[in-house]
């Protein structure tokens, strides 16, 4: 598959963007700004407890591998032996039946003592992939969901099977981010947040203190990428000021400058006077519920040429928002 590079004003003069989520939402992303290079930083959720990924974990321990192999092969534009190798999946009914060989390569990387990260880095190096990938934190842990009634659930695959939303979530035990991702945060331009599950992909990494607080602190335009199609689990019920409510209190302010989505919708005012909206068609044509690389591509360029024009007005002029 031969995905075509998109060179944009806003996007290519960035000196760094910063994009954070998970699985295929993330490598969506990814794939799209691929033409950044190493100015592109995936910040990846590691806390995934399902598939071969959470057979691994119970077995080997050390974080969860599928979102960050996931993100790196969908940077590829054009497969090689290498790329086919590191996502082979055994099939038959053995032990490795299911498994991903990519998964176990970062396993068996992280079993002989070296650092997540360098593992991670030794992989780009293989398959000649440019962004970085950076795991949340290297430490393991688990996605956890306290319930109104006091209950803590614990893992992302009984999480994503609630039937009501949580009142909070948490990551236990807690564990220190990747202090290679707070640096990347802290250098952007633009931060990006989505799209994919919302509660399992894109708000874990926002509940590690030091991501949560570099995010606050950067002054970089901070984007959110709203799904296409619905999510199988309760977050499916949030609609989407509910999803970038949730974002902001996770990080303890009102971030969120601009908002991908495409869906016509109608919006508070006062929702729209806070955020520059766009809405637009941004289906692939292969799959509906995947974001189109090139179209996602220019939403992006769009949204930001709009945040911009909103923050050089004076603080006191009411904003209208941009009729897309």
């Amino acid at each position: 598959m031969v995905v075509s590079s998109v060179v944009t004003p806003n996007l290519n003069e960035a000196r760094r963007i910063v994009a954070i989520g998970g699985g295929h939402g993330l490598g969506r992303v990814m794939s799209a700004l691929s033409f950044m290079r190493s100015r592109l930083t995936g910040i990846v959720t590691t806390t995934d407890n399902g598939g071969s990924t959470g057979r691994i974990r119970t077995e080997f321990g050390g974080i969860a591998w599928g979102d960050l192999r996931n993100c790196l092969n969908q940077i590829i534009t054009t497969p090689t032996t290498a790329s086919e190798l590191f996502e082979y999946r055994f099939s038959g009914e053995g032990e490795l039946a299911g498994h991903n060989l990519g998964n176990l390569m970062l396993t068996a990387l992280e079993n002989i003592k070296v650092r997540p990260l360098e593992g991670v880095n030794l992989i780009r190096e293989l398959l000649h992939v440019e962004p970085f990938i950076i795991p949340m934190s290297e430490k393991p842990a688990q996605l956890a969901a306290e319930l109104h009634n006091g209950e803590m659930i614990i893992g992302e695959v009984s999480i994503d099977n609630l039937q009501a939303i949580p009142q909070k979530l948490s990551i236990e035990p807690v564990v220190p981010a990747t202090p290679e991702a707070v640096a990347a945060i802290e250098q952007a331009d633009i931060i990006l947040l989505g799209p994919g599950s919302f509660f399992t992909s894109i708000l874990p990494p926002l509940l590690l203190v030091e991501i949560k607080a570099a995010i606050a602190k950067s002054q970089a335009i901070k984007i959110f990428i709203d799904n296409l199609g619905a999510e199988h689990s309760p977050s499916a019920q949030l609609d989407l000021v509910a999803r970038v409510n949730w974002v902001n209190c996770y990080l303890g302010k009102s971030v969120i400058d601009g908002v991908i989505t495409g869906t016509e919708m109608t919006l508070a005012e006062q929702f729209r006077q806070e955020h520059c909206v766009l809405s637009r068609k941004l289906n692939a044509d292969d799959v509906s519920y995947r974001h189109d690389r090139t179209l996602l591509s220019h939403a992006l360029e769009d949204v930001i040429e709009a945040v911009k024009i909103k923050q050089k007005r004076h603080s006191h002029i009411h904003y209208s928002e941009f009729d897309f």
